[in-house]
């Protein structure tokens, strides 16, 4: 029999299989008294018996020992009165090697066989080779079918262990791989800074030195070489920061990236804008940026989703990000299926909390999933100029009334998302 403690779903069907062999043979033993054939006297033990075993199947506890005496002591009583409980000894077999230590457990079963053939031998006909053979088959067959499953619990155990394990290291790797990505990024900054934008500064400190106690003309001539040092090193650090911010920024400012991003990832979705647009740090726009294309992604592949909406609210002193879509949803952090779509958020979160934000998923299977973001902004954000509006919401004009907090469930095209907030569940 499995260990009581297993939780494998196929040990438990084994489990529930045993327990309902003992009650069909119980019931089967009951029978000739139910119909008349045999005196009702066994009834009330056997009553006795099936309410007893039950309980101790129902409510599991440390004293199993107790439990188990007393089940073997109403089999007992009932193969005292009628042989034909001795069919129940079978399960009991399994109920040995469950509950007691091997020990324990085979003297426990050679009695029962012996007590079997005791009862059979006092039966019509006396003492039979088949009254032996039979209850001492049945006793090798449920041993050796014990140990079976008990190898078949070591080895799914052994294999849960590989499991997790596998998924560990996964986790692990995964980790060391991002912190490498960094490392090496740092490294190719740093060799590009020092021998581009270093190198650079190094010659103007050096070109003022000399011009310092140069005749004027080698002073002028010297400064005129400072200038254009300073020139292209200032050509370099803009090719930096060209080469680290995402194409979609560069000629166009947030919520426009974020309009064409949502039109081209999911065809259909809405994009809404609520606030007066501000120009936000590069490293906040980039986060949004690709949490956003992060996300619709998702929508994209896993969704299945009629409505999709993503809302860029600028609020006093934060900037929020809501996407919604009432698509299949899932159960987030919910077995490794799951891992491949919250892999990358897992990510992000990580972005939008070293930005001093916050980032909240919820879902559940069946309704949608919604995902909110929210960034503070510091004043070092201003207000775009004039020639430089915000992008309207599709389907109306810019937002003109004072900026709102959203909830994470954006309304779609006139109507309101599932209430995913009052599931409370986040990835």
């Amino acid at each position: 029999m499995p260990p009581p403690g297993s939780d494998m779903p196929s040990l438990r069907l084994v489990r529930l299989a045993l327990h309902g062999s003992f009650y069909v043979l119980l019931a089967v033993a009951a029978a000739p008294a139910v119909a008349g054939s045999k005196p009702p006297a066994t009834l009330l033990p056997a009553a006795v018996l099936a309410a007893v075993y039950g309980l101790g199947v129902i409510r599991s506890t440390a004293r199993r020992g107790l439990w188990l005496t007393a089940v073997t002591a109403l089999w007992l009583l009932l193969l005292a009165m009628d042989h034909g409980y001795s069919y129940v000894a079978f399960p009991l077999f399994f109920l040995f090697l469950g509950t007691l230590p091997v020990r324990w457990a085979h003297p426990a079963i050679a009695a029962a066989t012996a007590a079997v053939v005791a009862a059979q031998a006092a039966a019509p006909g006396g003492l039979t080779a088949a009254k032996v053979i039979g209850p001492a088959a049945g006793a090798a067959v449920a041993i050796l079918t014990g140990y079976g499953y008990a190898a078949l619990y070591r080895e799914s155990r052994k294999r849960q262990q590989l499991i997790d394990d596998l998924l560990r290291t996964r986790d692990e790797l995964a980790a060391a791989q991002r912190e490498a990505g960094r490392l090496a990024e740092r490294q190719r900054l740093a060799r590009e800074i020092h021998d581009t934008l270093a190198q650079g500064l190094s010659s103007i400190v050096l070109l003022a030195r000399a011009a310092e106690t140069a005749a004027p003309d080698t002073a002028r001539e010297r400064v005129r070489e400072i200038g254009l040092t300073a020139s292209d090193n200032l050509a370099e650090a803009r090719r930096f920061v060209q080469a680290l911010t995402p194409p979609a920024l560069e000629d166009a400012p947030l919520p426009e990236a974020l309009r064409r991003v949502t039109a081209r990832t999911v065809p259909g979705a809405v994009f809404r804008l609520d606030g007066d647009p501000r120009t936000l740090p590069m490293e906040t726009e980039v986060a949004l940026l690709r949490l956003t294309q992060e996300a619709l992604a998702n929508v994209a592949r896993h969704a299945h989703a009629d409505r999709t909406a993503v809302t860029l609210a600028f609020l006093d002193g934060q900037v929020a990000l809501d996407i919604y879509d009432d698509g299949v949803g899932f159960t987030p952090g919910d077995g490794p299926a799951d891992g491949r779509r919250t892999f990358g958020l897992h990510g992000m979160r990580e972005r939008i909390a070293a930005l001093g934000g916050t980032l909240t998923v919820e879902s559940a299977p069946g309704e949608g999933t919604a995902i909110a973001a929210v960034v503070p902004v510091g004043a070092g954000a201003r207000p775009r100029d004039e020639g430089s509006e915000g992008v309207p919401s599709e389907g109306g004009p810019g937002a003109s009334s004072p900026p709102q907090r959203r909830p994470a469930t954006t309304a779609v095209s006139g109507g309101a998302g599932p209430d995913t907030g009052s599931k409370g569940v986040a990835a």
